[in-house]
């Protein structure tokens, strides 16, 4: 886990590159979930063990972890249903472990990323804006906005962890992050 502290009051800019050496790992997909990434992503979720996968992100965490967004990607072997024996990548952005606020509606927000994993690289670019997260996977063939409400991971309390969840290893190639500051002048005013 690489742990990247940054005061997230205003911006945050983040790139990652991760390189998947083999997808020998990778799970099959349940035929039944083939066409909704939604339901595969909120019964996967960011903490649930897979063979490739879950690795991404923990935006907005806080120091101990009570508290994180996760936005990850998952590979899974093509479902018998699908014509297609490409591997199948699914993006996705885990807000249930974001806040400890009980009264919160949390839900996931998931998409399926049309790459060639098999290649054995994919990117995630992560925008933070107070409680805004706008992730774009593999240069922005899947796009993904949600908002979460954290109680702890605010400002100079708010961290940025690298994760991996699957067994199979995953290497960071690159990673950036920019801290935006809030600009001087908005719109001449």
């Amino acid at each position: 886990m690489v742990n990247y502290r940054t005061n997230l009051f205003h911006q945050a800019d983040v790139e990652v590159s991760f390189e998947v050496p083999s997808l020998e790992g990778a799970e099959a997909l349940d035929p039944a979930l083939a066409n909704d990434a939604q339901k595969l992503c909120s019964l996967r979720g960011a903490d649930v063990e897979g063979g490739v996968g879950p690795f991404g992100l923990w935006v907005l965490a806080s120091s101990k972890l009570e508290e994180k967004t996760a936005v990850f990607f998952q590979v899974f072997k093509a479902a018998r249903n699908i014509n297609s024996t490409k591997p199948v990548v699914l993006m996705c952005s885990d807000p249930t472990t974001s806040s400890l606020n009980p009264n919160l509606y949390k839900p996931t927000f998931a998409g399926f990323v049309d790459t060639d994993i098999a290649k054995g690289k994919i990117s995630l670019r992560s925008l933070i804006d107070r409680s805004v997260i706008e992730s774009f996977g593999a240069g922005g063939r899947t796009c993904i906005l949600s908002r979460v409400y954290p109680t702890l991971a605010l400002g100079k309390n708010a961290h940025l962890h690298v994760f991996n969840n699957g067994k199979a290893d995953i290497k960071v190639s690159q990673l950036t992050a920019w801290e935006m500051k809030k600009p001087a002048l908005m719109n001449g005013a």
